[in-house]
């Protein structure tokens, strides 16, 4: 009986660790391993409807690639400010991947912000998804070493005078974060989508900017009460933070999902211009 419960909990670990190497199911994961950790849960992937096809074409934007922190290469999207500046906002995509909805929207926050140099990563290395299968797979074989080498290369590529702000949504929303705490010093603000919190205070600690998080109260997993501890967590360790909760569902702020809501959407990205023009001047 005993080799039998102790087969059944190692399975089970097995189940809960699939996709992500260094999770483990019997130690504390990570607020980006318990995110990539829903995709294993039928509802919050059956949540996400396929995304409605968008087609976006840029005359600025280019496709790059630089070298990471691990000796291999990454790719990513760049929109080049008009200007020489030391200014840049990375911003990390949605479940889905690198898209073109991703492209589009940051060639409008690049519009309204005036003078930045814009960078999408891509912590999937060129994987797009077009279902939410595809999309549940490839969130969660993204393995953390990898997406801190990508965004540190990142960081190098910008330089060590660049002033980092960033913005993610979903998935992108906890790594807006995480790429955030991996700037130190060089980081100016935080923009969070409707993305997991870190839960570590003393991590929150080293953080050296103010993060603006815009939540959907009817979100089922980045929750109201989800929201608000993370708020107390950030009281804790001394950091500012402003939340701004929408009466919208996960994924409000994409006009290609099927749930999305244009006041929400129109609402949050007036926070995020107003929070992250000053900072970026």
């Amino acid at each position: 009986m005993k080799k039998f419960l102790l087969s059944s909990l190692l399975i089970f670990c097995g189940v809960l660790a699939f996709g992500q190497s260094k999770v483990v199911c019997c130690s504390n994961p990570s607020a980006t391993q318990q995110f990539a950790m829903l995709a294993a849960n039928k509802k919050f992937v059956m949540s996400h409807k396929n995304p409605l096809k968008i087609h976006f074409h840029s005359d600025i934007g280019k496709d790059i690639t630089y070298k990471t922190a691990d000796g291999k290469d990454a790719d990513a999207y760049e929109l080049k400010a008009k200007n020489p500046t030391n200014n840049y906002l990375f911003v990390v995509h949605e479940w889905w991947g690198l898209n073109d909805w991703v492209k589009k929207e940051s060639e409008k926050i690049y519009n309204d912000l005036g003078n930045v140099n814009v960078i999408d990563l891509d912590l999937y290395d060129g994987k797009v998804a077009s279902t939410r299968e595809d999309a549940g797979k490839f969130m969660q074989s993204v393995k953390e070493d990898r997406a801190d080498a990508i965004i540190k290369g990142a960081i190098a590529y910008a330089g060590p005078n660049a002033r980092v702000a960033t913005i993610g949504w979903c998935f992108g929303g906890g790594w807006s974060l995480q790429t955030t705490l991996l700037a130190g010093k060089q980081a100016i603000g935080c923009v969070m989508y409707y993305g997991m919190p870190e839960q570590d205070i003393n991590k929150l600690k080293t953080l050296h900017c103010d993060v603006l998080g815009n939540f959907a109260s009817k979100d089922g997993w980045i929750n109201p009460k989800v929201v608000a501890k993370f708020e107390e967590d950030m009281k804790t360790a001394g950091k500012k933070i402003t939340v701004h909760e929408f009466d919208a569902d996960h994924g409000f702020a994409n006009p290609s999902n099927p749930i999305y809501n244009s006041q929400a959407t129109a609402e949050a990205y007036k926070y995020t211009i107003e929070f992250l023009k000053p900072r970026l001047k």
